[in-house]
């Protein structure tokens, strides 16, 4: 008698034993294959492990699968060796681990195939001038239509905002019609590129060919300066790849940079480029990973999850941003997509690029450490020069919605040149908080430790980290008075005072709210290389690899927001993000000038900063963490706990620490750390703790971390609070 052990999308970290369905036959139990199966009251869809003749459970307990769903395994061998790797590494449930490596379509059970389906295109006679210019919404849909002579679903056209229940009125004009679509996904091009790449400079030659002259695994930190390149080099090293007939994986931190990154790889390449992020429809998704698993898709594109995107011959896999801390997942499955781009390259025996301008201490530590190959672009392409930096002081100063009297004067003077402005303010909304100035009270969440932000578009009060709104109030609830005031500047205040400050010039902000809509960021962009004056003023979402040839000033208003977090890796993510900010600055023909205002021009980080650089300054930063005993010198975890009353969660994981500690069978070496109130305790309703566990013995923590759960899962206390363990994690909140 034969049984299936399958991995369940579940909280619980084990094998579950099924009889074979009725009438299957053996040879299509093959690992890897999707079951569909009875899981308490519902039915799920779970991933065959393994086949075996023997059960610990009771016959009368199993129960039979109800189907098997594939033929072939899904996913190939690797990605169900690198999911099993990571839900391993990160003491994740292996079923949910597994899940998660799947389109979100084969994870409901539907069939791993394309969409056999109904497109829409215009006709062959349509024209835009038959329609009247009232019927504006008409033209919209039409004009989309025009775009994709090849046909779109309408599940693409609602996607693209346009409405499908006008195609029946565009049908009755001859304007659109629908087919059946039948895919063909031969790409029959002999010659791979569209347009000649660029003539490279002896350090970008130098990377390319460090990156494609050996076989095999191996992994490359391409540190680059902002402006150095560094995506030209990857365009030739992917060129490389492409032309021995191979696949290439980009990850790109944020789904705002993929237009623009995409467009980049389309203008190159003529090859079909496909793009993963959550902006896409479950189909869409799903149509894409088929065309990476087939070797359709020669170009693959994505954010964190594309990194289980199965390739039919794999190449190469660059990583880009790869400081950025949206690579890891911070809920559920915690892994790290770059950490695991590094394992999936070692799997598959392929290179891993890793390119930044400002790399992560970590990554700095392996490449010195000679785990990495380390590359070097010290120079910006072309004749663009370094910008220069001014630490502008701004104690004593009158602020004027955070701007200062000689940086008006200088946004100005770079104005009246023709030149743009980058004005870069951390903080969303129109203030960072409402108060009432006759008795002090604070516009507080009432469901987290933080002050609610207040918004003018539309007037609301806003929490940023539980999401409740409410309507802003007419008298101060404390004291009853009516003097409510907004306290700081957001990047709303900061946009409405340049507006009046320089009435002739548009003032364009980009932050989330912004850039919702579809489209949005591509509009934005579209608009400022159009090159004529313009403010740019914006959170975080500027500094991520964007190119502004025209932008020759870059304003920082608050410099020393990072400067005492209380998470030590506040300062190697300001000192990250104020570089990359900078770097938007003098990218072309026209120098670039970048002004910090701070309140502590002498300070030391930010001094070493400006006059040394990065890499002086990571040195230092490296240096004190191995000296502290802190990551990368040691290896860390983090056990979270939250629960719906005070002091609950931080029992909970004393408890733990108490059972294992003085525990002699327990591994050596692990230090203990806590537990302590997470540094914002109160968040969503929820009172939080935080247990560290660190050693210098990766395999000891891991070990201390598996004997922990267990205890965990069988303690009856565990199932009052909610609880998760980080392994590696990037932020200690």
């Amino acid at each position: 008698m034969l049984y299936l052990q399958l991995a369940i999308p579940s909280p619980l970290r084990r094998l579950f034993d099924y009889r074979p369905p009725q009438g299957c036959p053996p040879e299509s139990l093959r690992p890897g294959v999707r079951v569909k199966v009875p899981f308490g009251r519902r039915e799920v869809t779970g991933i065959l492990i393994r086949v075996t003749e023997h059960t610990d459970v009771p016959q009368d307990k199993l129960k039979p699968a109800i189907a098997v769903l594939d033929e072939t395994p899904p996913m190939p061998e690797s990605i169900l060796k690198l999911a099993r790797w990571a839900g391993n590494y990160y003491q994740h449930p292996l079923g949910d681990a597994l899940s998660q490596a799947l389109p979100v379509l084969l994870r409901k059970g539907d069939p791993c195939e394309y969409a056999h389906q109904h497109l829409w295109r215009a006709t062959a006679e349509a024209d835009i001038s038959q329609l009247g210019k009232t019927a504006a919404r008409q033209r919209e849909l039409l004009l989309l239509l025009l775009e994709h002579p090849n046909g779109i679903s309408e599940d693409a056209i609602r996607a693209e905002g346009g409405q499908t229940t006008l195609l029946k009125k565009l049908t009755d004009k001859a304007l659109a019609e629908s087919f059946i679509h039948k895919p063909d996904h031969g790409h029959h091009s002999n010659q791979p590129l569209h347009e000649a790449p660029l003539t490279l400079n002896e350090e970008q030659q130098q990377a390319v060919n460090a990156i494609t002259t050996t076989e095999g695994f191996k992994t490359c930190l391409l540190q680059g300066v902002t402006g150095s390149g560094k995506t030209e080099v990857y365009l030739q090293a992917i060129e490389h790849y492409i032309r021995q007939g191979k696949q290439a994986l980009i990850l790109v931190p944020e789904i705002g940079l993929t237009p623009q990154t995409v467009a980049r790889f389309k203008a190159r390449f003529n090859l079909p480029v496909v793009v993963l992020h959550s902006n896409l429809t479950d189909r869409q998704r799903l149509d894409a990973w088929l065309q990476a698993r087939e070797g359709v898709a020669r170009i693959i594109i994505g954010t964190r999850s594309a990194i289980f995107t199965p390739l039919k011959t794999p190449g190469v896999i660059f990583i880009d941003e790869e400081h950025d801390t949206s690579f890891k997942q911070q809920d559920g499955f915690r892994y790290n997509a770059r950490d695991l781009a590094v394992m999936r390259g070692n799997f598959e025996q392929i290179p891993v690029v890793l390119g930044t301008a400002t790399p992560a201490i970590e990554t700095l530590y392996n490449a010195q450490q000679g785990r990495y190959q380390w590359l070097k672009l010290n120079q910006r392409a072309g004749n663009a020069l370094p910008p220069k930096f001014e630490l502008l002081d701004i104690r004593q100063l009158p602020l004027q919605d955070g701007l200062s009297a000689p940086l008006i004067q200088q946004i100005q003077s770079h104005l009246k040149q023709g030149t743009q402005v980058l004005i870069f303010l951390n903080r969303r909304g129109f203030a960072p908080t409402l108060m009432c100035h006759d008795c002090g009270w604070l516009a507080d969440c009432n469901r987290c430790d933080a002050h609610m932000t207040l918004h003018r578009k539309p007037f609301h009060l806003h929490c940023h980290h539980c999401d409740t709104q409410r309507p802003v109030p007419a008298t101060c609830k404390s004291c009853g008075s009516t003097e409510l005031k907004p306290m700081g500047a957001g990047t709303e205040r900061t946009e409405e005072a340049l507006q009046k400050l320089f009435p002739g010039v548009p003032v364009i902000r980009v932050d989330r709210d912004t850039t919702q809509r579809k489209n949005a960021m591509q509009q934005i962009m579209d608009r400022v290389h159009q090159g004529l004056p313009c403010i740019l003023i914006g959170t975080q979402m500027l500094a991520k690899g964007h190119h502004f040839p025209k932008v020759t000033l870059v304003a920082i208003l608050n410099a020393d927001s990072g400067l005492f977090s209380a998470d030590f890796r506040g300062m190697e993510r300001t000192a990250q993000l104020i570089l990359q900010v900078a770097g938007r600055a003098g990218r072309a023909d026209h120098p670039g000038k970048v002004v910090m205002q701070t309140h502590h021009a002498d300070h030391p980080t930010i001094t070493s900063l400006v006059t040394e650089g990065y890499q002086a300054f990571a040195q230092q930063e490296l240096s004190q963490r191995i000296a502290a005993h802190l990551p990368p010198s040691i290896h860390c975890a983090m056990f979270r706990a939250e629960a719906s009353h005070p002091g609950m969660a931080e029992r909970f994981l004393r408890k733990q620490r108490d059972l294992f500690e003085t525990d002699i069978l327990q591994p050596q070496g692990v230090q203990w750390l806590g537990p302590l109130p997470s540094p914002m305790e109160k968040r969503a309703g929820l009172f939080r703790a935080q247990l560290v566990l660190q050693s210098r013995d990766r395999k000891a923590l891991h070990q201390q971390l598996h004997s922990i759960i267990q205890e965990v899962e069988s303690d009856p206390e565990a199932r009052k609070v909610r609880w998760s363990v980080d392994v590696d994690p990037v932020d200690m909140f």
